[in-house]
């Protein structure tokens, strides 16, 4: 039997990564390199003369003088962590499969739990806001899903204390999966399906559904809908109109459950998000961390307090 060609991929051994970004020099030239590919540039004037101080890692202006660091209005800004830190971390979430906890990442790191928490939260923040920024398109698989609640008694849709969300999975013209978007919602409402498509599906995009009648909100955001109604139970999971969409969504379910002790509802939406943006980065592991850094530099800075925020905004 051949194997997958995707599951069976070398990615980015150890000694290699140590190789490349195993010191801080290097990663604050990797850093550089791809905040300005062209050369520096001041985030002031745009002027591309510049000089470095001595008496501090800053970038100065020839023109207008202005001071910039290479972490600032990145999401590594304000960090007292050096960066070979954060490209270890990035290395750690990018080539590990079912993902890292905060935990297993503070002894890897040899950091703290709580700045490998925010470490991970604020990476992981990057990849839901660096995915969010382009829709699905094309033929869309669209189900609903709960997270969390009781483990006893009332299951499904009618659970307490779980939290909802949507899984999208988009297919190729051959019926394969490309990209898959899972995000948080209040509740499954037309109201709240129809701005999550605006959102997250380009317009004209052929969205499949089961019955649910909140999905009729993607026909509101110009995207065509076609309705099947599954009629619940273990056998709806297994209608082919919904096979790779059911499939990512116990994929997903197992990793979580595998890899993390709990996950808050408020921090459910930066896990999916995760999960998500490796997914949709599959085909080239290696290529994995670089992206995550390119994320991570068009990111904002979120200390603390915005972590707090991004939460509530859920």
């Amino acid at each position: 039997m051949a194997k997958n060609k995707v599951q069976f991929q070398k990615g980015i051994s150890i000694h290699k990564f140590i190789s490349m970004y195993g010191t801080e020099e290097q990663c604050q030239q990797r850093l550089f390199a791809m905040r300005w590919p062209n050369g520096y540039q001041c985030p002031q004037c745009s002027h591309d003369k510049y000089c470095q101080l001595k008496s501090r890692p800053l970038y100065q202006c020839n023109r207008c003088h202005h001071q910039a660091s290479l972490t600032a209005g990145t999401l590594f800004s304000a960090s007292k962590l050096p960066l070979k830190i954060w490209f270890l971390a990035i290395y750690l979430l990018t080539q590990e499969k079912n993902g890292i906890s905060a935990l297993e990442l503070s002894r890897q790191l040899g950091t703290s739990y709580n700045a490998a928490w925010r470490i991970k939260h604020k990476l992981m923040q990057a990849m839901k806001e660096f995915d969010d920024k382009t829709p699905l398109d094309g033929y869309i698989q669209l189900d609903d899903v709960y997270w969390g609640g009781v483990k006893r008694g009332t299951r499904g849709r009618g659970a307490k204390g779980k939290r909802p969300f949507v899984a999208a999975v988009s297919m190729n013209e051959k019926g394969h999966p490309i990209k898959m978007r899972f995000s948080a919602v209040e509740g499954f409402k037309i109201k709240e399906l129809t701005a999550w498509a605006k959102s997250h599906l380009r317009p004209k995009s052929l969205v499949i559904s089961d019955g649910l009648p909140c999905f009729k909100g993607v026909e509101q955001a110009d995207s065509f809908h076609h309705a099947i109604v599954t009629g619940g139970g273990a056998s709806s999971v297994e209608l082919p109109y919904f096979q790779w969409v059911n499939i990512m969504i116990s994929n997903v379910k197992n990793s979580m459950h595998g890899t993390y002790h709990a996950i808050g509802k408020k921090h459910l939406p930066r896990y999916l998000g995760e999960f998500c943006f490796k997914f949709n980065r599959r085909f080239n592991l290696e290529t994995l961390l670089e992206q995550l850094v390119f994320a991570s530099i068009q990111a904002a800075p979120m200390p603390q307090r915005l972590l707090k925020l991004a939460e509530a905004r859920w």
